[in-house]
């Protein structure tokens, strides 16, 4: 056994089990760097009630840049605070979970050009089929889906008989990619998930969906200030909303508010169509959690608009929501929020940290939506 697969092992028999909460994982953490709590208070630059609180369970992680934080002197990646990939619960999950190895295994593969031909119709409908199931947040439907789906699109290029097709094919082949790295990202297998991106960057015209992607897992692995020099790539170009939006989102995490409004302010300018200008509201919303601001959060998350949206992003707002009202104290309206947004993804919600943080809280906090709460928390392991 190797010295990796040692320390891993060490951390399944030594650590909290079931990914959360994230503070009987930062007290584990802690303990075993040698630090007080007053001393990893001084070091993030955090007040120590809310670091002991967060310890005690009487505190959640809602905000990046402080989990980025405790991970930067604690000398950890962030996934061994928030316990991803987080254990089967439920055989959805599982089956989900079982795509991270079969996309591992055709990380390596490679194909002859006398590989059976694939009509390139057949690839774009399984293609728009992935797709769909990404935007509607369906976590099982995608994960069955892509590993076949890149193993076909991987053959195609190969075999491809003409220039314009290897062209079409490639474009479906790089999509395909980034289906598979956001899908490991949100599980938790980021640096597999950093291997399935880059497989797909060389030769492909499209750099912008890959840049986004990378900004996206920079910003996971609690990366701001990388992520922001992956955007900058960008130039001066219109790059859609998207780019200047994760860009906020960054700047919001490393702390800096007027930065994160102007990064704001270019996004919701190049929004195109009303789904774009929800998805901004959404990014304003996250932006005001990072800074604290639940009111501000609460406002921008009502005024998104959610008809346009799919149930992926629906899901994403609805936390975000959560969020903005738990900290106002309305824990029973936080609860609803978080059991819509396990009825629009609900394994995009159960494998979110801090949705899955969110849920340990209100356990002990809302009153009318306590069983909604606590079943919520079983169905995802938490309870």
């Amino acid at each position: 056994m190797s010295g990796h697969e040692s320390e891993l092992v060490m951390r399944e028999l030594d650590e909290p089990t079931g990914g959360g909460p994230i503070g009987a994982r930062l007290a584990t953490w802690r303990r075993r760097r040698g630090l007080t709590p007053d001393e990893l208070a001084t070091r993030t630059g955090l007040a120590l009630d809310y670091v002991t609180e967060l310890e005690a369970g009487r505190e959640w992680m809602d905000r990046r840049g402080r989990l980025a934080a405790f991970a930067t002197v604690l000398r950890l990646d962030v996934a061994d605070l928030t316990g991803q990939p987080y254990t089967p619960c439920g055989e959805d999950h599982a089956a989900v979970r079982a795509a991270a190895f079969h996309l591992r295994r055709r990380l390596h593969r490679h194909y002859s050009d006398t590989a059976p031909r694939t009509v390139l119709e057949d690839l774009a409908e399984r293609f728009r089929a992935a797709a769909q199931a990404d935007a509607a947040g369906d976590e099982c439907r995608l994960a069955l889906a892509l590993p076949e789906l890149i193993e076909a699109t991987d053959r195609a290029v190969v075999v491809a008989s003409s220039v314009s097709e290897r062209e079409e094919v490639n474009r479906l082949r790089v999509q395909a990619h980034l289906l598979g790295s956001g899908l490991l990202r949100r599980l938790g297998y980021k640096d597999l998930a950093w291997g399935l991106l880059h497989r797909a960057g060389p030769g492909t015209r499209e750099r912008l969906p890959v840049l986004v992607e990378e900004v996206r897992l920079l910003i996971d692995l609690g990366l701001p200030e990388h992520a922001l020099t992956r955007a900058t790539r960008a130039g001066d170009a219109d790059t859609g909303w998207e780019l200047s939006a994760l860009g906020a989102v960054a700047q919001a995490m490393a702390g800096r508010r007027l930065e994160a409004e102007k990064f704001l302010a270019t996004a919701s300018a190049r929004a195109a169509d009303a789904q774009e200008s929800a998805l901004v509201f959404a990014a304003r919303a996250a932006v005001a959690v990072e800074f604290g601001d639940a009111a501000e959060a609460a406002d921008h998350a009502r005024a998104a608009d959610q008809v346009g949206l799919g149930g992926a992003h629906r899901s994403s707002l609805l936390i975000t929501a959560a969020a903005a009202e738990a900290r106002q104290g309305r824990s029973d309206e936080a609860a609803i929020h978080l059991v819509e947004a396990d009825a629009e993804a609900s394994l995009r919600l159960r494998l979110a940290p801090f949705a899955r943080d969110l849920i340990v809280a209100l356990t002990n906090r809302t009153t009318s939506q306590i069983e909604a709460i606590r079943g919520l928390a079983a169905r995802a392991g938490l309870w």
